[in-house]
């Protein structure tokens, strides 16, 4: 009798046992794109902090870096320093990258500011409603509050 008593603590103990076992080892057989997304955010962190560490770097029309930028060479460069390459413009960044919405950007994501169905400025968004970027000539590369509502989100994949 003691044993039967025991047996549903047993069995639940073995079956969280059992399932954090699978979770920790195949992640992806219980939850398919968690481990896609867990990347993605380590990517849009590393590339935040780098462009974060180049605070300061002048303006530069066509640059890629390491010591000046123009705003889509900033966003070219964290994430290649981060591991994932980009393409060179700002438009192109947007059409390689997945739109997502105002209410689920994260740190990291692109913020590409758009006249119309152009896009002519990337940031790199550091949450709090402000953005990493360089912004034009004769000034460097620093956090400045989103200063328009014709934005759009971009998660780099």
């Amino acid at each position: 009798m003691t044993a039967h008593r025991n047996l549903p603590t047993v069995l639940s103990r073995a079956g969280a046992a059992s399932a954090l076992t699978l979770a920790a080892i195949g992640g992806t057989m219980l939850a398919p794109g968690a481990v896609p997304e867990a990347h993605a955010a380590s990517l849009s962190a590393k590339a935040l902090n780098v462009a974060a560490s180049k605070k300061g770097a002048p303006y530069k029309y066509g640059a890629t870096g390491p010591s000046r930028f123009d705003c889509s060479g900033l966003t070219l460069y964290s994430y290649k320093k981060a591991g994932k390459t980009l393409p060179r413009t700002a438009q192109s960044q947007y059409n390689k990258t997945r739109h997502i919405s105002a209410s689920s950007r994260q740190r990291g994501d692109l913020v590409f500011f758009h006249s119309g169905g152009s896009v002519y400025h990337v940031g790199i968004y550091a949450g709090s409603g402000k953005i990493w970027h360089s912004p034009k000539s004769g000034a460097v590369v620093r956090l400045e509050k989103i200063w328009s509502k014709s934005v759009r989100y971009g998660r780099v994949r």
